[in-house]
């Protein structure tokens, strides 16, 4: 298969321009980017999906560019959001743009800053170069003189804030993502901007531009928006976001979230999410019934081995393994530090196997609350405390049910 055939085959394909298939499907490489705003310190599963179609385009031999906002983020994208987005100091955007490029880097060639790398990597730009130095003068006259007031408030993206309220500030973000496009289409010959669904707006006018202002022309692609087999939004817990970052979901709990995804979803996932050869995943999606679980514990280990690396995804493994079947692979579970001694109905609330402390109590109640590697000890009343006698070589594992748990260690 060629480039486009394989986004296609991957279900990584929902809107492009004329010419797309056709571009990609050449010989010649194309220069094309996706832009990630650092709005937080980590990238999430919404964020791995143009990633993972960055890196099947590299891998086809051509390059990408990672269009990291550090000016746009200072704005922020209004798109069908219900409210202003929460504004963010540059100390802030440039910590989260560190945290964001390590995850990257495990998915996409990157080169060095020198850009002395190969041809064959990719690169790594912040927009802030361009935006947070522009001539505001300047940008109006060369620039917001060739977008239309009127066709920008039709654009789907913006409608509903229209109703809500929308500030200049933000009005002013599809113009600053648009030049955006201009800016690489200029500097590197970047051909291709591709995007969530949800950005199809503003990849058009990013292409019009191009062609307003010298002649150039470009093209767009778009990703499916990411939704369960029921509908919803996917990439979100009981906690929140599923994050990349270890410090904000151990690889252990990322592991676990794709596990626990619907059985409908598990065919679609493993094309998005993993490298795996589409007949392979073709014999994964022929499982039935009980089977289904061994093609879940593929996509979790690979998708793991993704975001985490592999020896992160074998211990991840073995943790899940030890936690559905009570044995000794403890070392591998989510670890919680405690002062201790502690309640136990506590640690349950501090360790999320409980929501509150009175669900704490019920579970304590129906005896689904063990201690130890093998559950071997029960908890009979909600007044037990756990001190550091419990302690086996300095942890004790606390078990809600057959398979979730937590290694609590003395704080």
């Amino acid at each position: 298969m060629n480039a486009f055939e394989v986004l296609q085959a991957r279900g990584l394909v929902q809107q492009y321009t004329a010419h797309v298939p056709e571009i990609l499907a050449g010989k010649d490489p194309v220069t094309f980017y996706v832009g990630f705003d650092p709005t937080a310190d980590s990238l999430h599963v919404g964020h791995l999906l143009p990633l993972m179609a960055m890196a099947h385009l590299q891998r086809a031999g051509h390059k990408p560019i990672a269009v990291l906002g550090g000016g746009t983020a200072m704005v922020g994208d209004p798109s069908f959001k219900d409210e202003m987005r929460a504004m963010l100091t540059e100390e802030q955007i440039d910590d989260n743009l560190q945290g964001i490029r390590k995850q990257m880097d495990l998915v996409i060639a990157l080169g060095d800053d020198d850009h002395s790398e190969p041809s064959t990597a990719g690169r790594l730009v912040n927009n802030a170069e361009w935006l947070c130095t522009m001539n505001y003068m300047h940008f109006l006259r060369e620039v917001a003189r060739h977008f239309s007031v009127n066709t920008m408030l039709t654009k789907a993206s913006v409608k509903l804030r229209l109703e809500k309220g929308l500030s200049l500030l933000e009005f002013n973000y599809q113009v600053l993502q648009a030049y955006d496009f201009l800016e690489l289409h200029s500097r590197y010959g970047c051909l291709l901007q591709m995007g969530g669904d949800d950005q199809w707006g503003n990849i058009v006018a990013g292409i019009d531009l191009i062609r307003r202002v010298n002649g150039g022309q470009a093209h767009g692609l778009t990703f499916p928006l990411l939704t369960t087999a029921e509908g919803k939004k996917m990439g979100k817990t009981a906690k929140g976001a599923v994050w990349l970052s270890p410090e904000r979901m151990s690889p252990f709990d990322y592991f676990q979230y794709w596990v626990n995804v619907d059985d409908r979803d598990v065919g679609k996932l493993l094309r998005i999410f993993t490298f795996l050869p589409i007949a392979r995943i073709e014999e994964l999606e022929a499982l039935k019934g009980a089977d289904i679980r061994q093609a879940k514990q593929v996509l979790a280990f690979e998708a793991t081995s993704i975001a985490h690396g592999l020896e992160q995804a074998k211990k991840a493994e073995a943790g899940a393994k030890a936690a559905f079947s009570g044995g000794a692979a403890v070392n591998a579970m989510p670890c919680l530090e405690v002062a201790l001694p502690a309640l136990v109905v506590d640690v349950l609330v501090q360790a999320d196997l409980c929501k509150s402390k009175g669900e704490a109590r019920r579970q304590i109640q129906q005896g689904s609350i063990k201690l130890g590697s093998d559950r071997s000890q029960g908890v009979s009343s909600h007044e037990q405390k756990i001190t550091l006698e419990d302690l086996v070589d300095g942890a004790l594992v606390v078990w809600r049910g057959k398979k979730k748990s937590v290694r609590i260690t003395q704080g």
